[in-house]
């Protein structure tokens, strides 16, 4: 891998003790590695190394070659591409617990870059191959992952091409809070580790109609805008019937 940033820190020691603290990962029960137990958690640690990078700083980048695969740890990720023009299509965010590299083996076709201080697990394809091969539980649970993947990307179809600049961000919202409620998150309450801008290059929208949008759920009482980035839900099933296009 092609790095960048020479603050973007790897380790690649990883010995039998450090697998037990794999056990009790907060990232293992949304994992690639849910399902593994003893000797099989055992393997997959030893096939890994732990990759750290800070807010603005990029695993890789569109266009890099692309020998890995990743799951997040810790932290949060924005996915994105730069059009020839120069505008930026943000294609998804990622999470504790999410797997990135399930695309083709060829150049990085997207940037992925942290929005937090981050911490990933990091596979060569080769190796990662191998544990497919040797571990059913694994690749059925991959398997089920790019399935759930699948889903997201229909979502995300319907999402820009029909429902409006209201619906959108209530549906972004809902979505976020369903996966924060996942990783033990308050519900009611969303974080939001990315800016207005990236909102916007994710839901195809200016960030002046975000602004506005959040303004006019703020107002109306569907949101309350917290310090340090947070945002509360008040009535949640409101939210999403107007993301659903039912309010």
């Amino acid at each position: 891998m092609t790095v960048h940033n020479p603050a973007l820190a790897v380790t690649t020691d990883v010995r039998l003790e450090d697998v037990h603290p794999c056990a009790t990962c907060g990232a293992r029960p949304l994992g690639v590695c849910a399902d593994l137990k003893g000797h099989e958690l055992q393997n997959m640690a030893c096939a890994s190394e732990t990759v750290t990078a800070q807010p603005g700083q990029a695993l890789f980048h569109e266009g890099d070659p692309n020998p890995f695969v990743f799951n997040v740890v810790d932290g949060a990720v924005k996915l994105y591409r730069l059009l020839p023009d120069g505008r930026r299509q943000i294609t998804g965010f990622l999470f504790q617990g999410d797997f990135l590299g399930l695309g083709g083996r060829g150049p990085s076709s997207f940037t992925a870059e942290a929005l937090t201080p981050l911490s990933a697990c990091r596979f060569r394809r080769g190796d990662f191959d191998q544990l497919l091969n040797a571990l059913p539980a694994l690749e059925h649970r991959l398997v089920a992952m790019a399935g759930d993947e699948l889903m997201a990307a229909q979502e995300q179809i319907v999402l820009l091409g029909r429902k409006t600049a209201r619906e959108r961000i209530a549906s972004f919202l809902t979505r976020l809070s369903a996966r924060q409620v996942q990783l033990g998150g308050e519900e009611g309450r969303v974080h939001l580790p990315m800016t207005r801008l990236d909102i916007a290059d994710y839901l195809g929208l200016t960030i002046e109609t975000v602004s506005r949008v959040f303004t006019q759920f703020k107002t109306s009482g569907l949101i309350q805008l917290l310090p340090n980035n947070d945002v509360a839900l008040p009535d949640p099933q409101a939210l999403k019937a107007l993301g659903e296009g039912a309010a």
